[in-house]
């Protein structure tokens, strides 16, 4: 049986650094899974690679991904570059017989996403998409008192993603400005979260109607960039903006619930406020990642006179995967969302089942996408059957 697994991982920046200390922490708190041996980090500049291999904690650095999946001693291809590459790499990965995994989006658009699920298929290999913030314990709570009807019929789901990390209009062009590079912008980035948690909570959407804008439409090309941060030259020429800044929808779930989303980086004041709010016949749970330890919980069933939202920690043992951790009310942050999520990859590589969320989930998720900018485009409800 095997009892490691041989990693080779693209990409080694914001998502490389959040990948490489999951897989270093994974033994530690969860020593039943399979071991990862951080065998190869690639990237495209040598000398920034083999830093990265040095200060990460991988074996060897290489520039070229091709023959990086190409060798036999990897069994996984983790794909965090960006979004342009996705599909490239994930094809030549299903066909060397590699388990993937990949950051979403999934790819630049849903015809890319269902080939890429259709090689992963084909293959036989397991693959899993980074949707980490299913992996939240509250998270996993709140998902809990869906699934055994202590909220009752669910009504509403309302989400929202605020950050303003590019509200200054002199923030370079990076690349998650660039269409041919992200595939869009608020939506594809912070949206495709929200609806992956509406999916998982929920259940599918049916119908979306949406509106987005770009409200700075032209930025000084970057000199540099790392993660969320970049630099531009004095004087730098100015390139335009090919994403939206905002996109807003309302949705249908098949289920009979109704939802709203909005996506933002021009929310002045908030770093990264990833919320939801749930509402049942039975009661209402509210959550927000800034305060990821945290559910709020309803129950309509409370005496009256100590009816009100509850703020439960989520640190418990009775809580999804803290009995790995601390002790109740030592929390935890995002960097175990990651941990968490390798958990789930090993397990399933292990028991010989797929992972969730996999490719199918990410090829959902961007069917959802799709349907709201061909709304916004159209200026109509549009069902996701359609896509």
């Amino acid at each position: 049986m095997m009892k490691q697994l041989r990693i080779g991982m693209i990409g080694y920046k914001f998502m490389g650094k959040a990948h490489s200390n999951a897989y270093r922490s994974l033994p530690m708190f969860f020593p039943q899974a399979l071991k990862p041996e951080m065998a190869v980090i690639c990237g495209r500049n040598e000398e920034a690679v083999s830093a990265a291999a040095g200060q990460l904690g991988w074996s060897e650095s290489v520039t070229d991904w091709q023959e990086l999946v190409s060798r036999e001693d990897i069994d996984l291809i983790d794909i965090n570059a960006p979004s342009n590459v996705h599909k490239e790499i994930a094809l030549a990965a299903a066909k060397a017989g590699k388990h993937i995994f990949c950051e979403k989006p999934l790819a630049l658009n849903l015809a890319d996403s269902r080939e890429m699920l259709e090689a992963a298929d084909a293959a036989g290999v397991k693959h899993m998409i980074g949707f980490n913030y299913r992996f939240s314990p509250a998270v996993r709570l709140a998902k809990r008192l869906i699934d055994s009807g202590r909220l009752g019929q669910i009504y509403h789901f309302r989400a929202w993603f605020l950050q303003d990390w590019i509200l200054d209009p002199e923030f370079p062009l990076v690349w998650r400005l660039q269409k041919e590079v992200a595939g869009s912008g608020s939506h594809g980035d912070l949206g495709a979260h929200l609806i992956d948690l509406a999916h998982f909570l929920v259940g599918n959407v049916q119908e979306v109607i949406g509106m987005s804008e770009t409200f700075v439409k032209e930025r000084p090309l970057a000199s540099e960039m790392t993660g969320l941060s970049a630099r531009a030259g004095k004087d730098a020429p100015r390139g335009p903006v090919t994403v939206d800044d905002a996109t807003l929808f309302l949705a249908r779930f098949t289920g009979g619930a109704i939802g709203s989303f909005e996506a933002t980086r021009f929310a002045a004041g908030h770093r990264s406020t990833n919320a939801f709010e749930i509402n049942g016949s039975l009661g209402s749970v509210k959550f927000d990642f800034e305060r990821m330890n945290e559910l709020e919980v309803y129950l309509t069933s409370d005496a009256e006179d100590v009816q009100g939202f509850r703020r439960v920690l989520a640190t418990d043992p009775a809580h999804d995967y803290a009995e790995a951790w601390w002790p109740p009310g030592h929390t935890i942050g995002f960097e175990h969302t990651f941990i968490h999520e390798m958990l789930e990859l090993s397990s399933a590589i292990a028991e010989d089942r797929q992972p969730e969320p996999n490719f199918n989930d990410g090829v959902k998720c961007q069917a959802v996408l799709e349907a709201v900018e061909r709304s916004i485009e159209e200026r109509r409800w549009v069902q996701i059957t359609e896509m």
